[in-house]
């Protein structure tokens, strides 16, 4: 990806010096003019490469890019880091998280930031139920702390993920639903952060 950024660059520079050369012995006007278009052309194309966002695994999805999607989607939220989180969306992507409606990734990052600050010793592990094309099937279940009342919650979830060319998600609808829990049924246990490979995952757990 660099490199052809550099070569686009390198190239860009080696016509820059061209057009110098011709114009200054005063070259027809049609060939400055095919100049300057090239030269805007690599431009474009290198400030195209700098900026476009790619999130593999790329849609249509199989069940092993699916389940590495959401494995990927796990450990993003296991991070507890909003701006990290965000960046998997596109900008304008739409939510609807339980009764919420988001839209665009200042609203996911804003909600992220104040779901974490209420929502404390946040475990998450999520699961693929289905998948076609560009859309993935999930159920979830997360473990957390009320910070409010120090109350321990399980809350069980399902989503619907839509996903564009370059596998940014652009629709995600979650529903959820909570469980009051002590702090002796928690089965989410391992240090926060990321699941250790090794963690049984909801099947596994009987969730």
């Amino acid at each position: 990806h660099y490199s052809s950024i550099s070569k686009l660059v390198e190239s860009e520079a080696r016509i820059e010096t061209h057009f110098i050369m011709l114009t200054s012995r005063q070259t027809s006007s049609s060939i400055r003019w095919k100049l300057h278009h090239l030269r805007h052309n690599i431009e474009v194309r290198a400030q195209s490469s700098m900026t476009s966002e790619i999130r593999p695994p790329l849609p249509p999805f199989d069940e092993p890019s699916a389940t590495q999607k959401v494995r990927m989607a796990e450990d993003a939220w296991n991070s507890r880091d909003p701006e990290r989180v965000s960046l998997a969306y596109t900008p304008d992507s739409r939510w609807r998280n339980r009764s919420e409606f988001l839209t665009g990734r200042k609203e996911i990052e804003q909600f992220l930031k104040t779901k974490w600050d209420l929502e404390t010793e946040y475990h998450l592990i999520k699961e693929v139920w289905a998948w076609q094309d560009n859309r993935i099937a999930v159920r979830f279940a997360y473990e957390s702390k009320r910070n409010a009342d120090g109350q321990w919650v399980r809350s069980y979830g399902n989503e619907n993920w839509e996903f564009d060319e370059h596998g940014l998600m652009k629709h995600r609808i979650a529903s959820i639903n909570d469980l009051l829990i002590s702090e002796d049924e928690r089965k989410f246990r391992w240090p926060l952060g990321r699941r250790p490979d090794d963690h049984p995952g909801l099947s596994d757990l009987g969730l």
